[in-house]
Formats: structure tokens, sequence, C-alpha cells
């Protein structure tokens, strides 16, 4: 048998190592982790720090500032399958937005997701999740969250296609506990979005988060489009997001116009 010689396998290395670290191999990494970004139930550890500004509350122009932390963990329970944990954590700053109410800041109520996803697209590439989702009452101010617990389903279903991603995040939560003298929660969300991620990992995003409040009756529906782009701080990749919200619909006591939304998302890729 003949051993391949010293120089024939630095050789073979040094192609190894030189084509990790060509520029065109890191982009297309980078391209493949902005991707996963447009993913709900994608295998990636992420953490946001999502800032988002609104105004025209009541009949005092109210605004509200939030600092949503939305750590998402995947965990592995067998060669098939993940559960995905999404956890939204507001820190909330706002101003007379029930009338001349004052200024509160403090914790708003925690919104808890569980995925369960396949590992790998189904049929016709299509990827999905389901599971269950939870409101846990931790606000510190009567104004700054419901004052009930409550669950409900939860799904997402998406198809990524080249450049593409479409797809749709939906929950329902009913009130189960709580406060007895606040109001019931029995609320629909619905989120369908597009996105479109280039070469150089950028990603344009268009999307409605819109909530229908079964107890009121009401509708909020506010449209957002936003830009993000991955860069990378040393070793550690990170999702910088800028965007513009504009509210179609809302309560009358809701937001109105534009609002604006910053984003920066680390991401721990294995």
């Amino acid at each position: 048998m003949t051993r391949p010689s010293a120089s024939g396998s630095l050789a073979a290395w040094s192609i190894v190592f030189g084509s990790l670290s060509d520029p065109a191999f890191a982009q297309d990494a980078d391209t493949d982790l902005a991707k996963k970004l447009s993913n709900p139930v994608a295998s990636l550890i992420s953490v946001p720090f999502q800032f988002n500004y609104d105004r025209g509350f009541g009949p005092d122009d109210g605004h509200r500032q939030i600092l949503n932390i939305q750590p998402v963990i995947p965990i592995s329970l067998n060669e098939n399958w993940n559960v995905i944990s999404r956890t939204i954590l507001p820190v909330i700053w706002q101003d007379d937005v029930a009338g001349p109410s004052g200024s509160q800041f403090g914790l708003g109520d925690i919104t808890q997701s569980f995925f369960f996803s396949p590992k790998e697209p189904t049929a016709g590439g299509i990827i999905w999740g389901a599971g269950p989702v939870f409101l846990l009452p931790t606000a510190t101010d009567d104004l700054l969250g419901s004052g009930k617990f409550g669950l409900g389903p939860t799904a997402v279903v998406l198809k990524q296609e080249g450049s593409w991603t479409v797809g749709a995040l939906a929950n329902h939560i009913w009130s189960v506990a709580g406060d007895g003298d606040r109001r019931d929660v029995s609320s629909t969300f619905l989120q369908p979005f597009v996105s479109l991620t280039t070469p150089d990992a950028w990603t344009f995003t268009l999307n409605i988060e819109s909530t229908y409040d079964w107890e009121s009756d009401d509708w909020s529906v506010p449209l957002n489009f936003q830009v993000s782009k991955l860069v990378k701080f040393g070793e550690q990749p990170v999702s910088l997001t800028a965007g513009a919200r504009y509210w179609a619909t809302a309560p009358d006591n809701g937001p109105e116009g534009w609002g604006f939304r910053l984003a920066m998302t680390f991401l721990f890729p294995k």
C-alpha cells in the first residue's frame, strides 16, 4: 500500500482550510444564517433584543416603547424531532396610553411558546411546527399586563425556496386563571410573512402582526417592513434590523399612524 506523501497531505489540508477562509465560503455561511432567522423553528439558538415605538394611544396621544427580549432555544428530542422554545419578555415604557394615566415602566406579561417540529422539511419542502403557548402574568403594573394566566395552541408553517421565505405564524390564547376583577383574555394572533435574503446576507421582510380581541371585537393590524443585515463582531454573528410599521387599524384607544422597530439579534450556531 502506498502511503500519501507529507507534501500531498499538506496540500490536501491547505485546500480544506483555504476553502474555509475563502470569502465566498464565508458569505454563503452568512447567507444561510440570515435565512435561518426567517424561519421561526430553525435549529438555531438566537437572542433578539427588539425595540418598538408606537404613538397615538387614547385622547392624550400617548406613546409606548417596548424592548422585547426574545430568546429562541431549539432542543433535540430525537433524530427526527426538535422542540423550539420561543420566549417574549417585554420591558415597557409608556405614557398616557389610557387617557391621562401617567407613566409606567416595568415588565409586561411573558408569552412562552413551544413548537414541536420535524428536523427536516416535509413533503413539498414545507417546514412546520405546532404546540402550546402560555401567557404568564408577570407584569409589574396593572397597565402593563392582563393580570391573567392564559394558554392555547400555536402553529407555524412556511416554505423556503431559493432566496425567498413565505409563511405564517398563529396562536390563540384564552385566560384560565388570574385576577377575577380583570377582563378575560381571548385573542387570536395571525402573522403572515414574506422575506427575501440576498447573497450578501441582507434580508427584506414584510409581515402583518394582527391580533383579534374576541372580548372587545377589535382588530389591531400593524403592517411591518424591515431590513436586516448579518454582520460579525469578531467571531460573533449578529443581525441588525431597522424597520417601520403602519397601523392599518387599531381599537379606539390604540396606536395610530407610524411607528418604528430596531433590533439586534445574537446568533449562536452549532
